[in-house]
């Protein structure tokens, strides 16, 4: 099991459980006191040594795309890499922006409802605008990501939001590290549950 972490942010909720589980009523004195926090404080490491950081989950091995590459390109690689999407980075390999396949398929004049094969067809049989767009013309920025660190319910909490399917996850300086996916965090609460 992994080593427990420091507490030192007892929240409301733990002190709350630990007056709970003491089922009975407090006549507030120090040893009483020091029973509440020694409680609240079991509450706390329990609370903190189940969370799952992005890291633990997320995909290192990211798909990624400069602004300047081709969306021929682009559709090539989400087809021959059965992704929807992938971060934009510059030079740095810092997160820029998000190109997806519904990105080129709005591109491409095609509504919802319409499948990326749909959209293969398309370029197969004429091109979708003059050859020399990039993805600087059609990417999504600035980017939605998340760090390593934090919790995968946050991340979660905004692909659900957003009704997007993937974040870039970057470091202190937003350079990419990986990608958390709706399929990597279902993964885990699968093998959780």
């Amino acid at each position: 099991m992994a080593e427990q972490q420091e507490v030192t942010d007892l929240t409301e909720e733990d002190l709350r459980s630990a007056l709970k589980e003491m089922k009975t009523y407090v006549d507030i004195t120090e040893e009483d006191l020091k029973m509440i926090y020694d409680i609240a404080l079991r509450y706390a490491q329990q609370r903190i040594a189940s969370r799952t950081q992005v890291k633990e989950v997320m995909t290192t091995n990211v798909v990624a795309v400069k602004q300047d590459v081709d969306l021929h390109e682009v559709a090539q690689l989400l087809s021959d890499n059965r992704i929807s999407g992938m971060p934009v980075v510059d030079d740095d390999n810092r997160v820029i922006g998000v190109i997806s396949e519904v990105d080129i398929l709005i591109l491409a004049g095609m509504k919802k409802g319409h499948t990326f094969k749909d959209l293969l067809r398309s370029l197969l049989g004429k091109p979708v605008r003059p050859t020399g767009s990039t993805v600087r013309n059609v990417m999504a920025t600035p980017a939605l990501t998340i760090g390593p660190e934090d919790d995968i319910r946050n991340a979660a909490v905004i692909l659900d939001t957003r009704r997007i399917k993937r974040l870039p996850v970057v470091d202190a300086d937003g350079k990419l590290v990986g990608i958390v996916s709706r399929a990597d965090i279902v993964r885990t609460i699968g093998k959780n549950a």
